[in-house]
């Protein structure tokens, strides 16, 4: 029987679906934290403050998950540097 080498294609680890929807989390933080983090830079403007900024334990919440997300990432990338 073929493998099915369409969840191999999905993050290249080949997870079973959990680890295909953490890594595409962690690449939605990824991209929001560096949007958010251009627009700073550019505009001086934080895109996460501006929508969030009236609850202060959610916008820190955003950071951190970003930044989990980032080493989630890093780890990843230091497993396949192995193999």
């Amino acid at each position: 029987m073929a493998r099915d080498k369409s969840k191999e294609a999905c993050c290249g680890s080949g997870c079973k679906c959990c680890g295909c929807r953490l890594g595409l989390i962690a690449v939605i933080l990824l991209i929001i934290g560096g949007l958010n983090w251009g627009l700073v830079g550019l505009f001086n403007w934080n895109l996460v403050t501006a929508i969030f900024g009236s609850i202060p334990l959610l916008v820190q919440l955003i950071y951190v998950l970003v930044g989990l997300a980032a080493l989630y990432k890093i780890y990843l990338l230091a497993m396949k540097w192995q193999n």
